[in-house]
């Protein structure tokens, strides 16, 4: 019997995990151990393990690791209280596989912790850019550390093997939460309004900020030169999801809740949907906002325009769907009026997502089960030619 450790330490990766939660617990020759932590765990963060619980997931594993205080001490210092608690669970689990998912500093700790327990990684998402924030060098670094990788693009495939990975352990899978969306019955649009607390007919913006970890920019500033630009539709409501557990993501929470408060019959502020609700919200919204993956990676299957702002995705790819505007009021206003017009929603509508790619989970069980975990802690480089 194979048991395989999955890792979810946010919101929005356990959304795109859970389809392959599924599927490898039906395999009859596999254990799945689900371990939950980081901002699943804090009130802050909007509690989130709740949702794991409401799917009927047993998590196996709680590792209470994130600090407080989201600054930059307070997230290095989780990174080494994670290190230290994730080694404990994987000396007492024993797992003959750690799965990640993506770019955190919580899986980038796990990773270490993992690599010295002598555990085979099998990462999701590597390959890919983000220049604005820190992310992108914890997603190489596990990259290196990891033993079997699924890229959701050929140009993120080749990146992981220009990094030293062997081909052979590298394959082209597309995106789980793309996927997901092929996968999961959304709610009709009156219930989703409902949901909302919004009239079903009332036009909105989906809303998502996370901290731009690389920027010198503070997060308040550059949340303000979206809340500034959003004054200039007055006829939309803003529906608002919370940020992460990254340095500044406080502030912009704080700052959130402030806009509530003072627009309350406009802004609508949850610290988070949930994966079905954030779909269904994404697919009716006028246009999604903000600086998230999700807004690149999934929303362009939904067929709804997407206005990517600042610097915190610069690199990643993107579809036509998805146009990109630096932080500033000006650039953001021109970008949404942009996304509204008639001519836009059109090109949204008919746009392939580069993201999409048939089989993703069947694709990535194959791999794991059949991954020959003994043979797959030693590594070689593999030289470009």
């Amino acid at each position: 019997m194979r048991c395989i450790c999955i890792f979810t330490g946010t919101r929005a990766e356990y959304g795109l995990l859970c389809p392959l939660i599924r599927a490898l617990k039906a395999e009859p020759n596999v254990t799945v151990k689900l371990l939950a932590t980081g901002s699943h765990l804090a009130d802050a963060n909007g509690a989130t393990w709740h949702e794991i619980a409401d799917d009927g997931l047993v998590i196996d594993e709680r590792v209470e690791m994130l600090m407080d205080s989201a600054t930059d001490t307070g997230v290095y210092t989780s990174m080494g209280l994670g290190i230290i608690r994730y080694g404990d669970v994987f000396r007492r689990m024993a797992p003959d596989l750690l799965v990640l998912l993506g770019d955190r500093y919580e899986s980038f700790a796990a990773a270490a912790a993992a690599t010295v327990c002598k555990i085979p990684i099998a990462h999701l998402h590597g390959g890919e850019l983000t220049y604005g924030a820190i992310d992108d060098a914890f997603r190489h670094a596990i990259t290196k550390l990891s033993h079997l990788h699924f890229a959701a693009t050929e140009v993120y495939r080749a990146r992981i093997i220009q990094l030293g990975e062997n081909p052979d352990r590298v394959f082209t899978v597309g995106s789980l939460g793309v996927e997901n969306i092929h996968m999961l019955e959304l709610h009709e649009k009156a219930e989703t309004a409902r949901l909302l607390g919004i009239e079903t007919r009332a036009p909105y913006f989906l809303v998502t900020v996370h901290p731009a970890t690389l920027s010198m920019k503070p997060s308040e500033v550059q949340l303000n030169a979206l809340l500034d630009a959003l004054d200039s539709f007055p006829d939309h409501l803003v529906v608002v999801t919370g940020a992460n557990a990254d340095a500044g993501g406080l502030a912009i929470n704080r700052l959130l809740a402030q806009q509530t408060a003072r627009q309350p019959q406009r802004y609508r502020f949850r610290m988070s949907l949930g994966t079905k609700l954030y779909l269904s919200a994404a697919r009716d919204a006028a246009a999604v906002l903000g600086n998230s993956s999700s807004a690149i990676i999934e929303v362009p299957t939904l067929g709804v325009p997407s206005v990517d702002i600042g610097p915190r995705q610069a690199g990643r790819t993107r579809g036509e769907s998805v146009i990109s505007c630096d932080d500033e009021t000006a650039q953001i206003v021109a970008a949404i009026r942009r996304a509204l017009s008639p001519a836009f929603r059109e090109i949204a509508a008919r746009a392939s997502n580069p993201y999409d790619r048939p089989g993703t989970t069947a694709r990535i069980v194959r791999e794991l089960v059949s991954l020959d975990t003994v043979c797959a802690l030693n590594k070689t480089f593999y030289d470009l030619r």
